[in-house]
């Protein structure tokens, strides 16, 4: 029998010199440097992205591929010189698998200029390319045969993702040659233990999908990473979903071919056995370089707790290996374990947590970002204990790998255990985005019959305008429904615009798109569950003793003592988080019956509100108790906002249910009550574009809303003091009262979003106090927050005390705006850089008309 040396056996001559520490060293500083180097890009970049959508900004579509271009510069430099310089195999291994691991960084950074909107799109690019990267890694890898009786170990590559030759020497009669097949070594094609007999029954076909032992534990392990996704995570849509599982399969792809068997007998060499070697130092390099996969897998956000949970594999990796060598010492190890446990790795964060949702806008509060985060912690601590128990178990001296029955039962129940988390703590199902579908025709509401003066003329308004959106909605939408509903993708129409919402991805939006009586098709966002409530935010401010500074800055308190006017008969719409209905502030103002409430998210039957947002301010319109400027007007609520996020749908659910209220569970388009409509809107939101929304889509809303004689406020946003920073859906459009923020000198507040609106038109139109207003919150408590969201209710009470003051105002908005802007007083204006020039073509596109004076208002009004 011919013997085949150990694959530690150094092939060298003996007199060769032993290289000294220095490569070494140099190593541990690049790996290092590596890892300092990435984390801090990768967090840096996503900060970016953050700020920029914090502040109103355009996305930078350059800035990922900048980030990933510059990584590779900082972090390629090193890693060619200890690719190419040392004269240790195993030093020149190292660098070579990291240097691979930084340009794929390189490489799948690029596609990052993909916007988050577009998910479907940036899977489907992320798994060609680490497919089309695996193809050529393995293509430049292959090696020419070795001569028969050659030992494996002088005549493997050290390349990274460099392929061993197979060995054709024989170790007796019955020995067959080594496979690169599913099995764990050679002659094990059945997947058979060391014990069975070589050249064991099954054809060579069926041999190949069927994994050995240590493949099945790779497959373990990846099940047990999964656990803390499926438990704490949920899935998107169907197509999302598939898509994630081909690019995590793609990159385990790639790490098979990285991390090959080549690279980890590297670590082996010597003339003992050293699987402790082999895991430490092999895990360690193994694992930097699984750290430049995970830093470019996943969109801008994704990727992060794959760096906190793909490195920690790189051991498991080595303790699978030394396992595998153990048990064939003369074969070639697959690079199944590897495929299997970082492709599995990889799919928790691409497919359990979407990218959008991993947002600093959602950091206040036990949301996706905490979930993420707890998720990321836990991935990390299965990793580690994997780590440690197949170290234990497989890599010590006498360590053995369990027979291949043992290795699968521990998979199968590994794999009930993650399909049971789903199905109970977890969130099963799919939870994908819609489409919003906007028509191109839309309803003609020119030539209105002129409307008496007060409540009646606005009630006969309101009429005509639904009226006219329903028949154009049902005339032009009907076969397309029709059409939608054979598809099964669940339409809901909307008549306020002209659209319907339905489910799809790529292949139904361009579907839509090419229809004649489609105008565009946009995302509509739609938020994955959580595995807890996010919490009830409270307030911790003690009870208000007399009108807050707001109220007295403004004279709505003299309004009150004076003129004897609190906005007695008029109703305020509020679209927000919701609304405490039984804060002590508020409980007494709700309109009460069956249309003065509704919740398209969740479907509550009674006002509520766990954001806080929407209970902050409505009291600051309505709120008893010195909060609200128009206390004894009475109010009605919808929920647009769910978790601070929202929809073009969602927003349109609620503008609809102001238009024409409608009982519980009635239809829009047939329950609707025009007459029941409230007289003022407060809307304290904005629709970005990375909730699905574009520059126009809620345009023909609020052009209704005005022309059935309902007052709209908006705020203007918190992105300033940029100048251009009104973009966001409603308050650039002409036919709402844009609202600003002052402090209490009367200066305008920084972060108060600045004109011209897109189109050059002027904007904001009204300031109001929005700095430390004290208001409501929900739990029967109060709070003092900042913005424009808390400056524009108390426009709409100032509105409500005008109406109440002069009934036959009501439902006349243009000339309620003019006198609102003719008693406003003036403003001091600031900056973005303390510079006077810098006033946004205009001082009027900083300060508008001025504060808002309730007292000269109401005034005017009678």
């Amino acid at each position: 029998m011919q013997a085949v040396p150990p694959p530690w056996a150094d092939a060298r001559p003996p007199a060769a010199p032993r290289p000294g520490p220095w490569p070494v060293v140099a190593a541990v500083l690049t790996g290092c440097w590596i890892v300092a180097v990435t984390v801090f890009g990768q967090a840096a970049g996503w900060l970016v992205d953050q700020l920029l959508l914090g502040l109103g900004r355009d996305r930078a579509v350059w800035l990922w591929p900048a980030v990933s271009l510059l990584t590779v510069v900082l972090v390629g430099t090193p890693t060619v010189l200890l690719a190419l310089l040392p004269r240790s195999a195993a030093v020149r291994a190292t660098g070579r698998a990291w240097l691979v691991g930084v340009l794929l960084l390189g490489l799948f950074g690029l596609l990052r200029a993909v916007p988050p909107v577009h998910h479907e799109a940036y899977l489907a690019g992320l798994a060609a390319m680490a497919v089309l990267a695996a193809l050529v890694l393995r293509r430049l890898a292959r090696r020419p045969t070795t001569p028969a009786g050659t030992p494996p170990a002088a005549s493997r590559t050290d390349g990274p993702g460099a392929v061993s030759p197979p060995t054709h020497g024989t170790d007796g009669p019955g020995a067959v040659s080594p496979r690169t097949d599913g099995t764990d070594g050679p002659g094990d094609s059945s997947g058979r233990d060391a014990g069975d007999s070589p050249g064991a029954t099954g054809p060579a076909r069926r041999a190949r999908f069927r994994p050995g032992p240590v493949t099945l534990l790779a497959m373990a392990a990846g099940f047990a990473l999964l656990l803390p996704w499926a438990w704490l995570g949920a899935l998107g849509g169907l197509l999302e979903t598939v898509l994630a599982a081909l690019a995590a399969a793609a990159l385990g792809a790639v790490a098979g071919v990285l991390l090959d068997s080549a690279f980890w007998d590297r670590f082996a060499v010597g003339d003992q056995p050293r699987p402790a070697r082999l895991v430490l130092v092999g895990g360690l390099v193994a694992g930097v370089a699984l750290l430049l996969i995970a830093a470019g897998a996943g969109q801008s956000g994704a990727q992060l707790p794959a760096l906190v949970t793909l490195p920690p594999a790189g051991f498991a990796l080595a303790t699978l290996h030394a396992a595998a060598r153990r048990r064939h010492p003369a074969g070639r190890i697959p690079a199944g374990p590897a495929r299997w446990l970082v492709g599995l790795a990889a799919f928790g964060p691409l497919a359990f947590a979407d990218p959008e949702e991993i947002t600093l806008l959602l950091a206040g509060s036990r949301d996706v970002p905490f979930w993420v985060a707890v998720a990321a912690g836990a991935g990390l601590a299965v990793a580690l204990l994997v780590a440690v128990t197949y170290g234990v178990l497989l890599a010590r001296p006498r360590g053995r790998t369990p027979r291949r029955r043992t290795a699968a039962v521990t998979a199968a129940v590994l794999l009930v255990a993650l399909a049971a988390v789903d199905a109970g703590p977890g969130q099963p199902g799919l939870y994908g985005e819609r489409l919003f579908v906007v028509l191109r025709e839309q309803a003609d509401l020119s030539g209105l019959p002129a409307a008496a003066p007060g409540r009646a003329g606005r009630d006969a308004r309101a009429a005509e305008v639904y009226r006219r959106l329903v028949a154009t909605a049902d005339r032009t939408q009907a076969g397309l429904r029709r059409d939608l509903n054979r598809l099964g993708l669940r339409p809901t129409p909307y008549y306020l615009v002209n659209a319907i919402e339905v489910d799809g991805g790529p292949a139904v939006r361009a579907w839509l798109s090419g229809r004649p009586e489609v105008a565009r098709v946009l995302v509509s966002q739609r938020l994955r569950p959580l595995p807890a409530p996010a919490g009830t935010t409270r307030g911790t401010d003690p009870a208000p003793t007399g009108p807050e500074w707001n109220i007295r800055r403004i004279g709505a308190d003299q309004v009150w003592s004076q003129l004897g006017v609190t906005g007695t008969g008029i109703v305020i719409g509020s679209s927000d988080s919701g609304v405490d209905g039984r804060h002590p502030a508020l409980a007494d103002g709700f309109r009460g019956g069956d249309d003065s409430w509704f919740d398209p998210w969740d479907g509550t039957r009674s006002p509520t509100d766990a954001g806080g947002h929407g209970t902050h301010t409505l009291g600051s319109a309505v709120g008893r108790g010195g909060i609200g400027v128009a206390p004894g007007a009475q109010w009605v609520g919808c929920v647009n906002l769910d978790r601070n996020l929202g929809s073009p749908a969602h927003y349109l659910d609620c503008l609809q249910f102001m238009l024409a209220p409608f009982p519980l569970g009635g239809d829009p388009f047939t329950a609707g009550r025009p007459e029941r409509a409230p007289d003022i809107l407060t809307n304290s939101w904005g629709c970005p574009g990375i909730e699905g929304c574009d520059a126009g889509v809620l345009r023909p809303a609020t052009a209704a809303l005005d022309a059935a004689g309902i007052f709209v406020a908006a705020a203007a946003g918190n992105t300033g003091p940029w100048c251009a920073s009104i973009d966001d859906p409603p308050a650039p459009y002409p036919d709402v009262l844009t609202v600003g923020a002052v402090d209490a000198e009367d200066r305008v507040a920084e972060f108060s979003s600045r004109g011209p609106a897109p189109g050059g038109a002027p904007k904001p139109d009204v300031l109001a106090p929005g700095v430390g207003v004290r208001s409501a919150m929900p739990g029967g408590g109060y709070g003092t927050l900042d913005g424009t969201s808390m400056a524009t209710p108390q426009v709409a009470g100032v509105v409500a005390l005008m109406w109440s003051a002069n009934p036959s105002l009501v439902g006349d908005v243009d000339r309620t705006r003019r006198l609102l802007r003719e008693t406003a007083t003036p403003a001091t204006p600031t900056y973005r850089a303390s510079d006077p020039a810098d006033a946004c073509g205009g001082l009027a596109d900083i300060t508008g008309a001025g504060v808002v004076n309730a007292y000269a208002a109401v005034r005017a009004a009678r």
